[in-house]
Formats: C-alpha cells, sequence, structure tokens
C-alpha cells in the first residue's frame, strides 16, 4: 500500500490483528497454505500456490487483466503463462473484481464457465435512507478520485461549463489531488467557474462519506482503465443519484441504468450532460435512484453477503461439483462475459 493511502487512514490499527506479512512470516503463511482447504491469491506471486496441498479449492482474484489494449504477441505470452498458472499447476476458479474480467480472460481460453461475480467490499452502512435522502443538499454534485487523465476530471469542469451557460444552478464539489490537479484549477479559472466548483484536495475515507452523504449526485467519469471503483460502492450506499460511465468495472455489476442509477457511454458527452440535467431538473428521480442505489448495496453487494455466499460456493465446489450456478445476481452469481 502506498504512503499517500496510508496517511488518508486506508490501514487502520484494527486491521493488524488479521493482516500477516509474507515477508516477516514465511514459514507461518506456508504453512497456513499447506492446511487451507480454499485460497484466494489475488496480488501475490504465483510461487505460493506450490505451498497449497493438492485438493485445495484456489479461486483467482482479479480485476480485468487488460485496461489497455495488447499486441498478438503479448495475448500469445499471456495465454501461455495463464495456462501454466491456472490449469496445469492448479485447477483454479475466478473471482471476478470487475464485470469485464471474465471477457479479458476467455480471450485467453481461460475460465470460461468458471467465472464468478466479486467485487470489492467497503464498509456498508445503515441509514434511514429517507431521512438522508431528505437531508440532502439540492442541486449539489460529488467527484472523488485522483486527478489523473483516465479519471478524468476535466470532463466535469466541462458539464459545470455548459451547466452555467445553460442558466442550472448547480454546485460541484471534487475530492482528491494528483498530477492533473494544477491543469484542473488552471482550467476552472479560465472559464469562471470559481464560484461553481469547489476543490477540497485529500481527505480520510470517513470524510469523504460525509461528503457523500450530503451530495444529491455523484458523476463517475473514468474510463476502461478503472478496475472497480469503490466509491460506486460507498455513493450508492450514501444515497447519491449515480452517472457513470459504463467502461467503469464495478458498472454492469452494480448498476442498472434507470434502475438504481444512469449509465453514459464513455465518449458520450453529450450523453452524459443530458443524464445530469435530467436529474437536476427532477428531484423525484434523484431519490428515486439514490434510494434503489442504497438498496443495491445494503441488501446484495456488501461484505456480509459476499462472506456467506463464498461459503456455500465453496461448499459446492468442494463436494465436487464442477459449475455451481447458485445464485440468480450479485456476489457469487455467474460471470456473463460482457465485451468492452
Amino acid at each position: 500500500m502506498s504512503e499517500e493511502r496510508k496517511k488518508l487512514g486506508y490501514l487502520s490499527n484494527y486491521l493488524d490483528n488479521y493482516i500477516i506479512c509474507y515477508q516477516n512470516n514465511k514459514k507461518e503463511v506456508e504453512e497456513m497454505l499447506r492446511k487451507a482447504d480454499v485460497v484466494i491469491i489475488g496480488s501475490a506471486p504465483n510461487s505460493l500456490l506450490k505451498f497449497c496441498k493438492k485438493n485445495a479449492l484456489i479461486f483467482r482474484y482479479s480485476e480485468r487483466p487488460f485496461k489497455k489494449e495488447q499486441s498478438m504477441i503479448r495475448m500469445l505470452y499471456h495465454a501461455i503463462k495463464g495456462y501454466i498458472n491456472n490449469v496445469i499447476l492448479k485447477s483454479t476458479y475466478l473471482l471476478c473484481a470487475s464485470a469485464y474480467t471474465s471477457y479479458d480472460y476467455s480471450r485467453l481460453g481461460l475460465f470460461r464457465k468458471k467465472a464468478y461475480k466479486w467485487g470489492y467490499f467497503p464498509e456498508t452502512k445503515k441509514y434511514d435512507i429517507d431521512v438522508l435522502l431528505e437531508n440532502k443538499e439540492q442541486n449539489s454534485i460529488l467527484w472523488c478520485g485522483r486527478f489523473i487523465d483516465w479519471k478524468h476530471p476535466e470532463i466535469v469542469v466541462q458539464v459545470a461549463e455548459k451547466l452555467k451557460s445553460d442558466g442550472y444552478g448547480f454546485h460541484i464539489n471534487m475530492i482528491g489531488v494528483g498530477e492533473m490537479l494544477e491543469s484542473i484549477k488552471k482550467m476552472i479559472e479560465e472559464k469562471n467557474l470559481i464560484d461553481n466548483i469547489t476543490l477540497l484536495g485529500s481527505m480520510s475515507p470517513d470524510e469523504v462519506r460525509t461528503y457523500m452523504e450530503k451530495a444529491s449526485i455523484f458523476l463517475f467519469t473514468s474510463d476502461r482503465q478503472e478496475g472497480w471503483g469503490a466509491v460506486l460502492n460507498e455513493s450508492m450506499n450514501s444515497g447519491c443519484a449515480i452517472v457513470a460511465s459504463h467502461e467503469i468495472g464495478a458498472v454492469p455489476y452494480l448498476l442498472k441504468d434507470k434502475v438504481n442509477g444512469l449509465v453514459y457511454q464513455t465518449d458520450d458527452f453529450i450523453g452524459l450532460y443530458q443524464q445530469v440535467i435530467f436529474l437536476l431538473e427532477r428531484i423525484d428521480e434523484q431519490r428515486r435512484l439514490g434510494k434503489n442505489g442504497y438498496q443495491t448495496i445494503a441488501k446484495e453487494w456488501n461484505s456480509k453477503i459476499a462472506a456467506e455466499r463464498f461459503i456455500v460456493l465453496s461448499q459446492h465446489l468442494l463436494e465436487g461439483e464442477k459449475q455451481p450456478n447458485l445464485f440468480e445476481s450479485g456476489p457469487c452469481s455467474k460471470s456473463d462475459i460482457i465485451i468492452g
């Protein structure tokens, strides 16, 4: 974990009770792997798989591997490497931390019919959702992320410019820092949007959630390089009406367009803008989508449901069922191949 994230409070002291650093506890970790019935391997060396017992159930935990298009030579390399690590050495299954993970791996001939929906599961807070929605700040829009090219903070400024030109009342808060921050500041000044956009800098996860609780609308403008995007879970949990790009890894899993949020095609600025003004003109739609988004997280896409379902899925697989299809939607349901 980067020092920047540690300073923001992502690694709290209470986590120390169950986080074991492999570099400092190699023998302990290797012994745990030898005893484990089920192993989830994410950003860890494949060499650790050699310590797993032969009949252990292995899950590969992955965002989409190809956030950028690859050459044919690179694809062949990944296919050979993937076959060795996931078929020859161990029979593995796939936990998809992106709706596009199963598609990327299917291009390598891997995990077909063996891929399950997963993701990232930040804290789920319980609210009186009607009270939360009633206390939202009217015409308030929030954007949160690093100020880098593939998160496209410049699009937010472009939206603000057009909203102001068209006479809409609104205010946008932007949370985060990054290499584009200075250029965004300059862009805001040049377009005379200082009264419409506030740059709040970096803040802790708890502080971010406070702003989400107040915001009526949450803009999520990343492109396909956004592997998952946990701010989507958090903003839905906070009752925001979401407007999000279709290429973001979490979007096809968490959002149903016009049901619990609004989804636009990544390069379609006009489509994005029309969705924003649709919400600004209809407070009832903000609240309907915000409430449905909250229910999606509270009732299905949360760590408790995911953990319970993962145990059930693992039990079926350990008992010899090859490709169980146990849940219609949500965590541990079968992941369809979504091209994108």
